[in-house]
């Protein structure tokens, strides 16, 4: 067997080459599976599945159909869709092509549809429907390097311009297979063109605050990625992912890598309201989720045995402690003696809990699940403990998009809750004399797109680059991120507070919780906007004499405030004085993308939060002084 270090060492230049090599490993092995909608709009989708020598055909087919709308190596294509097969298609039939991917969240509104494809000169656009295909159309005439929109469902998307500015993405492989007939060896001579350098990516960070920036990522950083994580072992062909996150986010991007060179089978599926439906129709062995998803599901898990009634709650509430106590003990001794082993008397009520509570939770999952990994924002350390007790295994990763993604994660067995785990093999990590995190290798990007000030902000000429987090490296490698170094906060009276230290506290102790934002920058004490999870609060307040209320009136209601209010005074109890949290307000709705609160990777705003709702914050400051 390859041992890791020439695995990377030895990595071709592009992901495009390995694409070609397991379509020649493993023609006939399945590659996709993904949904069908039924005909009749009603019922359980039909999962479809493409083999890799089929996904090959319409690979080649969309990499040729490029070429003959005239795109040249290292142009920009751009994609605005949500995660499906047909994203991933594409994406591989730009890099076939030897052009590079623009990524656009679909939920990206027009104004900065037309800024992302005008900065990153994009050529063609991929658009998923007529409502992606409106945004461009709106500023077509701001947009003269775009030639051509592919639109994946051609319902209500034509061509009104007549002018062949827009086809369907079946046009574009038609195209592309008459194309091949007169150069059979278009695709596969790209392909050979490639070398590391070349751009290959350009993925526009979620702009939370302001403008977002184009990181340019070359074939070799995706190469090194794929490698990597075949080398860290987590999957192997037999798996079966679920892929669901948006794939115009660096860590959606980044499984797409991995599944190449691993081989395995992809389930894709990007309708987030379809996740828990989908869950026991694809049975999962692996997936990657960001902290919200398990945040959400803890929840949920939590509304539903209140609503059980009090006995049902309290064998919850005891069997999540045992599940936090289990795995506490279990990772400690992995740590120590390199065993994962527990106390008699503890394994004994693990065995109960076990049949009365996690079964159940690990069959909503499928019943198959080995990990999961989380990343994108930090997972709270009790989320993380009570879901490893309970045998679904969260394992955290850390990166950036400037650093493809995944940077480190944590192994599969050993792993560490609260830990991000080791840094991938190839990479280079110190600890800065101020703790910043800084990182070096092939998966760090060229630098910000048009940006040379920017990119001289974080990259240094030698190939660090400064990922703006306080982290700490373990002896023997695992990394703890800290504080994030420009969310730091410092009060009037001059002490440090890390806000997502007590989010995180209070996530993990009330169900009820959907989002949190502690204020205090500037201010001489603490305080807090709460955003409640809406059918959580909706199951309480079924049982406490409030039922039939809508969710606008139940926020504001005293009862549900005296409820808020004992769930910030048990987090005030573990925190120190000038951490706790003075007052707090129930926010009239949840935070969503179309509000913009949350980037599409579901990461908060702060920024545009503090803003939308600064009265409440000043109503909380207003003639009030520390006591």
């Amino acid at each position: 067997m390859t041992d890791t270090k020439t695995l990377i060492e030895n990595r071709p230049p592009s992901v495009a080459t390995l694409f070609l090599e397991r379509v020649a490993a493993t023609p006939d092995a399945e590659a996709y599976r993904y949904p069908v909608p039924p005909e009749s709009g009603t019922g359980p989708d039909a999962w479809q599945s493409l083999t890799w020598a089929k996904a090959a055909a319409r690979v080649y087919a969309i990499a040729a159909g490029l070429m003959d709308l005239g795109v040249r190596p290292e142009e920009r294509v751009a994609l605005a869709a949500n995660t499906s097969v047909e994203w991933i298609l594409a994406d591989l039939g730009v890099l076939c092509a030897g052009a590079a991917t623009t990524t656009v969240y679909p939920s990206t509104n027009a104004d900065e549809t037309a800024f992302i494809l005008a900065d990153s000169g994009s050529r063609v656009l991929f658009a998923e429907d007529a409502a992606q295909l409106a945004k461009a159309r709106e500023r077509r005439a701001e947009l003269p390097d775009l030639v051509h929109v592919v639109v994946f469902e051609a319902a209500g998307a034509t061509d009104a311009d007549g002018d062949g500015w827009v086809l369907s993405l079946a046009e574009l492989e038609k195209r592309g297979v008459a194309y091949l007939e007169l150069h059979p060896d278009a695709v596969v001579d790209a392909v050979g063109a490639l070398t590391r350098d070349q751009l290959a990516t350009l993925i526009y960070t979620s702009g939370t605050t302001g403008r977002p920036k184009g990181v340019r990522l070359p074939h070799d950083a995706w190469s090194y990625m794929a490698r990597a994580i075949e080398g860290v072992g987590l999957l192997d062909e037999n798996d079966v992912q679920y892929l669901w996150l948006p794939l115009a986010h660096v860590f959606g991007k980044v499984l797409t890598a991995g599944h190449i060179t691993v081989g395995h089978v992809s389930a894709v599926d990007g309708r987030v309201d379809k996740i828990v439906e989908n869950l026991p129709v694809v049975r999962p062995t692996y997936m990657a989720a960001v902290p919200r998803i398990f945040e959400k599901v803890y929840n949920g898990i939590a509304a539903k045995a209140r609503e059980g009634g009090p006995a049902k709650y309290k064998i919850f509430q005891w069997a999540a402690g045992v599940a936090r106590e289990y795995a506490r003990v279990t990772q400690r001794n992995m740590r120590l003696t390199g065993s994962a082993t527990a106390p008699l008397a503890l394994r004994s009520k693990h065995a109960v809990a076990d049949r009365l509570v996690y079964g159940k939770l690990r069959e909503a999952f499928g019943g198959r699940l080995r990990a999961c990994v989380s990343g994108s924002a930090a997972l709270s350390p009790e989320i993380g403990y009570f879901f490893a007790g309970a045998g679904i295994h969260i394992l955290e990763g850390y990166g950036l998009t400037e650093s493809s993604a995944a940077s480190f994660v944590n192994p599969g067995e050993a792993y560490r809750t609260g830990t991000v785990g080791k840094a991938l093999p190839g990479l280079e990590v110190r600890i800065a004399e101020d703790g910043e995190v800084l990182l070096r290798g092939p998966g760090v990007m060229q630098g910000y797109h048009g940006l040379a000030e920017k990119t001289a902000e974080v990259l240094e000429p030698d190939g660090w680059l400064h990922t703006g987090d306080i982290g700490e490296l373990s002896p023997d490698g695992f990394l703890t991120i800290t504080d994030r170094k420009k969310d730091l906060i410092k009060t009037s009276v001059g002490k440090y507070i890390s806000p997502v230290e007590v989010e995180g506290r209070f996530k993990a102790l009330c169900p009820y919780a959907s989002a949190v934002l502690v204020i205090g920058a500037g201010r001489n004490f603490c305080t807090a906007l709460v955003a409640l999870d809406e059918p959580a609060i909706l199951g309480w307040a079924a049982e406490n004499g409030l039922a039939g209320r809508p969710y606008a009136e139940l926020v504001a209601a005293a009862e549900v405030r005296s409820l808020m209010d004992g769930y910030v005074t048990e987090v005030n109890d573990g925190l120190q004085r000038w951490q706790q949290v003075k007052q707090f307000r129930i926010l009239p709705r949840d935070l969503d993308i179309e509000h913009g609160d949350l980037t599409p990777s579901l990461k908060l705003k702060r920024p545009v939060v503090e803003r939308q709702f600064a009265p409440l914050i000043e109503e909380m400051y207003a003639g009030s002084h520390e006591s």
